[in-house]
């Protein structure tokens, strides 16, 4: 039967892509030079994404690119960035991920900003200055969305622009804020770099003051780098503990930041800060911020949460400040799937860990960097699920569910539905998965280690809890478990269904 997706003008535009981002390996071929390391990783990578892209974009023809082609275009391309991605830590070979699997496991969760690593050691004695910055770009690539950027650059894509975003941007679709969707892009990417540019700036002012005397400049660069795509790589082996309090403190709001809606930030931005306040998603977003935060540090600081083992957790009994600190900051890294780390939650007892676990299934805000389910999605289906009650004693009442001035259709209800039901079948699916292999290699881990592991994984969160906590990685898990968590990363990033449906036989057919 003929297929009705014009593939080659879909695949040529990842060319286009894949050449576009040929220039990003020089950044830190760049501080290679500097440091004294060696360059040929990164040489070697814009090469061959040159080469490939150059390749690619010889199949394009006149035909305009439609909706299935930009659902092609976009599923492609976040796969096959990532594997060009993993070549220079192929070509460096140092530690865990001069490992092909391993290699692209890491480089998959960079781009998807998810932060699961499989690095069994992070230090300069065993990665290079210029290959750890590498882990971080590649974050803050995939933070707004490779195809977002590419929007703002393409003219071709005119047409099917806001088809791309609306496929691409985690959640609902960002708004049409300007006449041209071109411009839209470009707006959300000057935000977005004017925040990380005001990250780094803050960080390394801590330094500067001399209250954060390893935040120096590399650092700073680096953590604004995974901050605000909600990435969470950071080229400390402790993450964000490694650093004073006030670092900790000064990391929270950026990462506030970049879970909220772009386009919200694009109104306060342009004179009208009343769309934050009267957001009924952002109010949720501070809400459920507010709400887990304030439960996990009074868990911290009555002892309620601290696991009964000699560790350095014990401090948090009965001090306020660092308990309000550390349940704050877990809260909003979970939440915001930045996926940093205060300290060691594993330290920290089931109840804490179990709150921890359910902020995992939240997500941020819709048009944001950061994954899982989504605020919106969550809000939604209160709604509805209120409106059926209502209903249920009133059945010839006709009520709406309402978000801002708008009315929800109810095409949009059936659609989150249907996403939270296919997000929940293949998160078990996946934890069952998962489980069975680690038994079948013989590796020991309980079923909220596997829980943890999934979601971690699916919601890009990054870290979990057991084997795969903060300062834990997943390298233990069997290669091919690793490529299915390659997978859970890659669907995770663009909502599940957006993958998916190029896998069905009508994508192809008319």
């Amino acid at each position: 039967m003929r297929s009705y997706v014009d593939w080659r003008s879909g695949f040529s535009f990842v060319g286009t892509i894949l050449r576009k981002l040929s220039m990003a390996p020089l950044v830190p071929a760049l501080v290679a030079v500097y440091y004294g390391e060696n360059i040929l990783p990164f040489i070697v990578t814009t090469v061959a994404m040159f080469g490939a892209g150059f390749v690619l974009e010889q199949l394009r023809d006149d035909r305009e690119l439609g909706k299935r082609e930009a659902f092609l275009m976009v599923s492609a391309t976040w796969l096959i960035v990532p594997i060009f991605g993993a070549i220079p830590y192929l070509i460096a070979g140092q530690g865990t991920i001069a490992q092909p699997v391993n290699a692209l496991f890491e480089s998959m969760s960079g781009f998807t900003t998810t932060g699961s690593t499989v690095l069994a050691e992070i230090s300069f004695e065993q990665h290079s200055h210029s290959i750890l910055l590498w882990r971080q770009l590649t974050q803050w690539i995939g933070g707004m969305g490779i195809i977002v950027l590419m929007v703002a650059i393409l003219s071709e894509l005119s047409v099917a622009g806001a088809q791309i975003i609306n496929e691409e941007a985690p959640g609902f679709s960002l708004e049409k804020l300007t006449p041209q969707i071109q411009e839209t892009a470009r707006a959300l990417w000057k935000i977005y770099l004017g925040f990380t540019v005001a990250a780094a700036l803050v960080y390394y002012a801590l330094h500067f003051a001399g209250v954060a005397p390893n935040m120096g400049a590399y650092n700073a660069v680096a953590h604004a780098l995974t901050t605000m795509p909600t990435g969470g790589f950071s080229p400390e082996a402790r993450s964000v503990e490694a650093f004073a309090p006030i670092v900790q403190w000064a990391v929270m709001p950026f990462m506030i930041v970049a879970g909220t809606n772009f386009a919200l930030l694009w109104y306060l931005f342009n004179g009208e800060p009343r769309q934050l306040t009267k957001n009924p998603e952002f109010r949720t977003y501070l809400l459920a911020v507010a709400a887990i935060g304030s439960l996990l540090s009074v868990l911290l600081v009555t002892g309620l949460g601290i696991a009964e083992i000699p560790t350095n957790i014990g401090q948090l009994s009965g001090d306020l400040e660092n308990s309000l600190r550390q349940g704050l900051f877990q809260t909003i890294a979970i939440i915001t799937t930045t996926g940093y780390a205060s300290m060691d939650f594993n330290t920290w007892g089931e109840s804490a860990q179990l709150v921890l676990l359910f902020a995992m299934f939240l997500g941020g805000s819709a048009g944001s960097a950061a994954g899982s389910v989504k605020i919106i999605r969550w809000y939604i289906v209160s709604r509805a699920m209120g409106r059926q009650l209502f209903t249920t004693i009133h059945p010839s009442a006709i009520r709406p569910i309402r978000l801002n001035d708008d009315t929800v259709n109810e095409e949009t209800v059936r659609d989150i539905f249907v996403f939270i039901f296919t997000f929940v079948s293949i998160f078990v699916f996946s934890t069952v998965l998962i489980y069975l292999d680690a038994l079948r290699i013989g590796l020991d881990i309980s079923a909220l280690e596997a829980i943890s592991a999934t979601i971690a994984t699916l919601g890009n969160i990054g870290p979990g809890v057991g084997i795969v906590g903060p300062m834990d990685n997943f390298r233990p898990f069997s290669a091919p478990a690793k490529l299915y968590m390659v997978v859970l990363m890659w669907i995770g990033r663009l909502e599940i269904i957006s993958v998916l449906v190029v896998f069905t036989p009508s994508f192809w057919q008319r």
